[in-house]
C-alpha cells in the first residue's frame, strides 16, 4: 500500500441510531419443558402432603381394625400380606405413570392448566371414579384366572399366580415408560393372566388344572383391540364436526408461548380432562383392586372372606331367593345324575365349559348347603372363622357356574331356562356375588393415591410423547377437547359393560386421528414404536409372567 493512499474510515453512529435486533422468541416446546421442570412450590406440597397422611392414615386404620379381630399363630401371613400389598400397590402406582398421565396431557400442553395443578386435579377426580366404582371390571378380570389357583389363593400356588400378575405387569409398564411409550396395563395384566394360565396347565397337564379361558379372555380382548379403534375414529369424526359447526378460530389454534387459551376454551378442555380422570379411576383403577381382594382373602380370609356387612335381614332375604332358585334347578336335573362332590363337579364345568348330567344336580346341591349354611349363623360375619373362606369358595363356585350355564344356553345338554326362570338365577346369582365380591372403601382409597402417586412421579415423559410426538404439528385446542371428550365416553361406556379398556391407547389414538383430520400428520416413529409396543405387550408380558410362576411354584 502506498503512503499516498488513503484509507476510508466508518463514519461514527450516534448511539440514539443504534437499531435493537428482536430477540428470537423461544420454541413453544422449549418454553413447556421448562414450565413442567418448575418446582410445585410450597403450596402444592403441602396440599399433597395432607393427601398422603390421610389417605394413608385412613387406609391404614381401616386395615387394622378389620384385622384386629384375625388370631393368626404367627407373624408371617402379616408379613406376607404387607409384601403383597406393597406389591399391588406398586402396579398401579406405575399404573399411574402410564394412563393418569394421558389424562392430563392435553391441558398441559394446551397451557390450560399449570402441570401440578393438572397432576393434582386429576387425581382428585381418579379418586372419585375408583370410589364410585362398581368393582364389576375387577371381577371380569378375575374370572380368567384359572379357577383352581382362585380357590386355592391362600396357598403356595395362589400366591405365586397373584406375585408372577404383578411381577411381570410392573417390568414391562416400567421398560415402556423409561422410552416414553404410551403402554396399556390392561393389556400388559391380560397378557400376565394369559402367561400364568398356560404356565399353570403345562406345569400340571394331568392333574385336571386349567389353563386360560380363551372365550372369556376373547371377549375382554375385543375390547382392548376395539377401543383404540374407536378412539382414532370418533376422535377425526368429532373434531370434522367441530369445524363445521363451531367457526371460532381461536379453538384449532396451536398454544403460543405459555399463554393460557380463552377461558371458554380452557373451560372445555378442563372438563374434558376431568371426564378422563374419572373415567380412568372407575375402569383402569379397578384392575389392582381385584387383585388386592385376592390377596386379603388368601392372607386374612377371616376378615375378608366373606361380606361382613351381610347382617341377619339380608341373609333371610337371601336364604328366600335361595330357595326359588333350587326350584327353578329341580325342573332341570337329570333322572341320570348321581351324588358326588358338588363342588369338584362345578369347578369341573368351570374349567372345562362342559355340561354333563350331573351338573344341574351339583349346582341345586350347593345352593342348598349354602343357604343352610348362612341361615344357621345368621349372619356371614357370624361363619366360624374356620369356615369363612370354604364359604366363600362355595358361594364362588355356585355364582362362576351359573355364569357359564347362562353364558352356553343348550350347549352340551345345558339347559335353557325360561325369561322367569333366568330373571330369578341372575338375582340369586347377585345375592352370592354381593357376599363375596366386594370391595372395602379403603381399599379404593389405596389404589387411588398410588395412582396418583405414580403420576406425580413419572407424568412428563408420556406428556411429551403425546403432545409433541404423535403428530407433526403442535396439538391444538380443539384436537386436545375431542380426543379427550372421546376418551371419556369410551372407557366410562366400557365400565358399564364391565369391560377393561386402556386409556393410554383410547386417548393416543384419539390424538392420531384428530392429527389425520386436522391434515397435520403423523410422526412415522412414533406411531411406528407405540405399534410394536402393543403387539409385544401381550407376548412378552405372558412370557415373564410364566417365568416368574414357574420359578415361584418351586419355592412357595
Amino acid at each position: 500500500m502506498s503512503a499516498s493512499t488513503k484509507v476510508p474510515v466508518s463514519p461514527k453512529v450516534p448511539l440514539t441510531d443504534v437499531v435493537e435486533v428482536p430477540a428470537v422468541p423461544e420454541h413453544p416446546a422449549a418454553l413447556l419443558h421448562e414450565k413442567m421442570g418448575k418446582s410445585p412450590g410450597a403450596i402444592g406440597m403441602i396440599v399433597f402432603g395432607i393427601a398422603l397422611v390421610g389417605g394413608l392414615g385412613y387406609a391404614g386404620s381401616q386395615l387394622m381394625h378389620d384385622l384386629a379381630g384375625t388370631h393368626l399363630a404367627s407373624v408371617w401371613p402379616y408379613a406376607l400380606l404387607a409384601l403383597a400389598l406393597l406389591i399391588a400397590l406398586g402396579f398401579e402406582f406405575v399404573n399411574g405413570f402410564h394412563d393418569t398421565a394421558n389424562a392430563v396431557a392435553t391441558v398441559i400442553y394446551t397451557h390450560s392448566l399449570e402441570p401440578h395443578v393438572a397432576v393434582v386435579w386429576s387425581g382428585m377426580w381418579n379418586l372419585i371414579g375408583v370410589l364410585t366404582s362398581s368393582g364389576a371390571v375387577a371381577f371380569t378380570i378375575l374370572s380368567l384366572l384359572p379357577v383352581e389357583l382362585v380357590l386355592q389363593v391362600g396357598k403356595g400356588a395362589g400366591f405365586a399366580m397373584v406375585f408372577s400378575l404383578l411381577i411381570a405387569a410392573i417390568i414391562w409398564n416400567l421398560s415402556t415408560w423409561w422410552f416414553g411409550l404410551p403402554a396399556s396395563s390392561s393389556h400388559t395384566l391380560i397378557g400376565s393372566i394369559i402367561g400364568v394360565g398356560v404356565a399353570n396347565q403345562l406345569m400340571n397337564p394331568h392333574a385336571g388344572t386349567s389353563g386360560v379361558d380363551w372365550e372369556q379372555a376373547g371377549t375382554v380382548f375385543k375390547g382392548l383391540l376395539l377401543s383404540p379403534l374407536v378412539g382414532f375414529g370418533l376422535a377425526a369424526i368429532l373434531l370434522l364436526i367441530l369445524k363445521a359447526v363451531v367457526k371460532n378460530p381461536a379453538l384449532y389454534q396451536a398454544p403460543k408461548g405459555t399463554e393460557p387459551p380463552p377461558l371458554w376454551i380452557r373451560a372445555l378442555l378442563v372438563l374434558t380432562c376431568t371426564g378422563v380422570s374419572f373415567g380412568h379411576g372407575s375402569n383402569d383403577g379397578q384392575k389392582g383392586m381385584g387383585l388386592i381382594m385376592l390377596i386379603l382373602i388368601g392372607t386374612v380370609p377371616t376378615a375378608y372372606a366373606l361380606n361382613h356387612a351381610v347382617g341377619f335381614s339380608q341373609v333371610q332375604t337371601f336364604a328366600a331367593i335361595s330357595q326359588q332358585a333350587e326350584t327353578v334347578f329341580d325342573h332341570y336335573v337329570s333322572p341320570n345324575a348321581v351324588i358326588g362332590d358338588a363342588r369338584s363337579d362345578l369347578t369341573d364345568l368351570i374349567r372345562t365349559k362342559e355340561f354333563n348330567q350331573n351338573t344341574m344336580l351339583a349346582t341345586r346341591q350347593m345352593t342348598e348347603e349354602i343357604r343352610n349354611e348362612v341361615l344357621e349363623y345368621k349372619s356371614l360375619n357370624g361363619v366360624p372363622a374356620n369356615q369363612q373362606q370354604n364359604v366363600r369358595n362355595d358361594m364362588y363356585v355356585v355364582s362362576e357356574a351359573l355364569r357359564i350355564i347362562a353364558k352356553y344356553p343348550g350347549r352340551n345338554g345345558a339347559p335353557t331356562f325360561t325369561t322367569a326362570e333366568n330373571k330369578t338365577l341372575a338375582t340369586y346369582k347377585k345375592q352370592l356375588d354381593n357376599a363375596t365380591k366386594f370391595i372395602p372403601t379403603w381399599v379404593k382409597v389405596a389404589v387411588a393415591i398410588a395412582l396418583g402417586l405414580g403420576t406425580m412421579v413419572g407424568w412428563k415423559r408420556i406428556v411429551v410423547t403425546v403432545g409433541e410426538k404423535i403428530g407433526k404439528e403442535h396439538l391444538t385446542y380443539a384436537q386436545g377437547a375431542s380426543a379427550e371428550i372421546v376418551a371419556a365416553i369410551t372407557i366410562i361406556a366400557a365400565d358399564q359393560y364391565h369391560l377393561p379398556v386402556s386409556t393410554t391407547h383410547v386417548l393416543s389414538s384419539g390424538v392420531a386421528g384428530t392429527m389425520m383430520a386436522n391434515g397435520s400428520g403423523l410422526q412415522l416413529s412414533t406411531i411406528r414404536n407405540i405399534a410394536l409396543a402393543w403387539i409385544f405387550t401381550l407376548p412378552v408380558a405372558a412370557l415373564l409372567s410364566a417365568g416368574i410362576f414357574v420359578v415361584l411354584r418351586h419355592f412357595m
